[in-house]
C-alpha cells in the first residue's frame, strides 16, 4: 500500500511535465471513462424513456422519473464527497457502481412504470458521487501544473457519448427493445469499476484531519426535497397550489443549502463563495437556453428530431474547445478568465434569440450557440481549479461536492423555472414564443450577474 500511495504522490513542483506514473495514467482513463459512461447514460436512457412509459402507460410518471434521478444525484454527490473524506475515495467509488449497476438491473426487469422510477434513482444515487470523487482524485493524484488538463479531460467525457448516444439508444431500442439500454450499460459499467478502483486504493482518508463535523447528508436531504417542491410547484396549474408549495420548498431548502454551501454565497463574498455562485450562474444561463433551442427548433421550426439535436451540438464541442484552451494557460487571473467567459455567454444568448423567428435559418443558431458554448468552456475549467485550490488534506470531498451541488441547483431551478414558462404558454393566450423569449432574457440577466460576481474570484493562496 504504502509503495503503490508513492508511485501516484504528486510530482515535484520543480519538475512538472514529468511522464505520470502507470497507476497515474490508469487512474485517468478510469475517471475519464467513468464521467463518460455516466454522461452515455444519461443520454440514452433520455432518447428511450418515451419509448418506455408508451409500452408501460407511465406518461404521468414521465416527469417523475427525471426529477427522481438528479435529486438522488444531488444527495449522492454531498455523501459521496464526505465519504471519500472520511474513508477515501475507493470505498464511496464502489459502493456507487454497486447501487448504479443495481439500478441498471431494476430498471431492465421493471414491470411497471413505478419501477423504473425506482431503478433511475438508484442510477441517480450511484452516478451522483462518480464527479466529486474524480474532484478528489485529481487533486491528490496528480501534480499541481496538470490538474487542469484532467479537469478538462473529464468534461470532455460529456461530449462523445452526447454525440453518439441518441443514435445508438434509438437503434437498440428498436431492434431490441428498450430493456437493453439499461441491459447494454451493465457489462461496461462494471469494467469501469474494477479498472479504476485499483489505483484509487492507494488514497485513504488523510491523516491531517483530527474531529470530523457533523454529516452534511440530511441537509442533503432536506435540499433534494425543497428544490423538489419548488420545481414542482413552479408546473402547478392552480396558482395557490403553484406558490404554496413553491413556498414551502424555498423554506425547506433554504436552511439546507446554508449547511451544504460555503458562507457568503448569495453576495458573492471573495474566495470560494464567489466562485461557487459563478458555477451556479453559469450552468443556469447555460441551461436557460440550451434545453429550450431544442423546443424552438420543434415548435417554431417544424424540423425532425435529428436536426433539433444538431443544432445544440456546437455548443457542447466550443464548450471542450474552450475548456482544453484554459487548461493550457493556467497562469491566467481566473478573476479576469471567469469574467470573460460570461461576457462571451452573454454574447451567444444574444445572438442565439433570432431562433425565435421561423425565418432565421437553424444554421445561423448552430454558430451562435457554439459561442454560447465557447463562454461556458472559458470559465468552467478556472472555476474549478480556482475552487480546488480552497481544498487541504481531507477537505477535497467537501469542496468538491460544493462546485458540483452548485452545479445540480442551476440546472435544477433554471429547469424549473424555464419549464413554468413554456407550461404556462401551453394553458394560456401566451405565446410560446414569448415563453422562449423570457427564458433566453432570464438566461442574459444571469450572465450578467455572473459578470458582477466574478470579480470576487480568487485561487487560495
Amino acid at each position: 500500500m504504502a509503495a503503490r500511495r508513492a508511485r501516484l504522490t504528486v510530482l515535484n513542483a520543480t519538475e512538472p511535465e514529468a511522464p505520470l506514473t502507470a497507476d497515474q495514467r490508469l487512474l485517468a482513463v478510469g475517471l475519464i471513462l467513468a464521467v463518460s459512461l455516466v454522461a452515455f447514460e444519461v443520454t440514452a436512457v433520455i432518447t428511450a424513456l418515451p419509448t418506455i412509459t408508451d409500452e408501460l402507460g407511465g406518461d404521468s410518471l414521465y416527469g417523475v422519473s427525471l426529477a427522481a434521478y438528479l435529486l438522488a444525484n444531488l444527495v449522492a454527490l454531498v455523501a459521496a464527497g464526505e465519504l471519500a473524506d472520511r474513508r477515501g475515495p475507493s470505498v464511496p467509488f464502489l459502493l456507487c457502481v454497486g447501487v448504479f449497476v443495481s439500478g441498471l438491473v431494476v430498471a431492465a426487469v421493471a414491470p411497471s412504470m413505478v419501477w423504473i422510477v425506482i431503478g433511475r434513482t438508484m442510477q441517480g444515487a450511484g452516478t451522483g458521487g462518480f464527479q466529486p470523487i474524480a474532484y478528489v482524485l485529481v487533486k491528490r493524484a496528480f501534480p499541481e501544473r496538470r490538474q487542469a488538463r484532467m479537469y478538462a479531460f473529464l468534461s470532455a467525457g460529456w461530449v462523445l457519448p452526447s454525440l453518439f448516444a441518441p443514435a445508438l439508444s434509438g437503434w437498440v431500442t428498436g431492434a431490441f427493445g428498450w430493456r437493453w439500454v439499461f441491459v447494454g450499460v451493465i457489462p461496461f459499467a462494471v469494467a469501469v469499476g474494477a479498472l479504476a478502483v485499483r489505483p484509487m486504493r492507494a488514497f485513504g482518508p488523510s491523516p491531517s484531519v483530527g474531529d470530523r463535523p457533523p454529516s452534511r447528508v440530511p441537509h442533503a436531504l432536506a435540499a433534494a426535497a425543497g428544490l423538489g417542491a419548488i420545481v414542482t410547484g413552479l408546473q402547478f396549474a392552480q396558482p395557490v397550489a403553484a406558490v404554496g408549495t413553491t413556498m414551502v420548498g424555498i423554506a425547506v431548502a433554504a436552511p439546507a443549502l446554508r449547511h451544504l454551501l460555503p458562507h457568503g454565497v448569495l453576495s458573492a463574498r471573495r474566495g470560494l463563495p464567489a466562485i461557487i455562485t459563478c458555477r451556479l450562474l453559469a450552468t443556469a444561463t447555460f441551461l436557460g437556453v440550451d434545453s429550450f433551442v431544442p423546443l424552438a427548433a420543434d415548435r417554431i421550426h417544424g424540423v425532425e428530431p435529428l436536426v433539433q439535436g444538431f443544432v445544440i451540438v456546437g455548443a457542447a464541442l466550443s464548450w471542450t474547445v474552450g475548456q482544453w484552451w484554459r487548461a493550457q494557460h493556467p497562469g491566467l487571473d481566473p478573476s479576469r478568465a471567469v469574467r470573460n467567459g460570461f461576457i462571451v455567454m452573454f454574447v451567444g444568448v444574444v445572438l442565439v434569440t433570432p431562433v425565435l423567428s421561423a425565418q432565421w435559418p437553424l444554421i445561423a443558431t448552430f454558430f451562435a450557440w457554439a459561442v454560447g458554448g465557447l463562454g461556458m468552456g472559458l470559465l468552467f475549467n478556472p472555476t474549478t481549479v480556482s475552487a480546488m485550490s480552497y481544498a487541504g488534506d481531507g477537505t477535497e470531498g467537501l469542496v468538491s461536492s460544493q462546485v458540483n451541488l452548485a452545479d445540480a441547483i442551476g440546472f435544477s431551478l433554471m429547469g424549473g423555472i424555464g419549464g413554468a414558462t413554456v407550461a404556462l404558454a401551453d394553458r394560456s393566450s401566451w405565446s410560446l414564443t414569448s415563453a422562449l423569449a423570457t427564458n433566453f432574457a432570464m438566461a442574459g440577466c444571469l450572465a450578467c450577474l455572473g459578470i458582477v460576481a466574478s470579480r470576487g474570484v480568487r485561487r487560495a493562496a
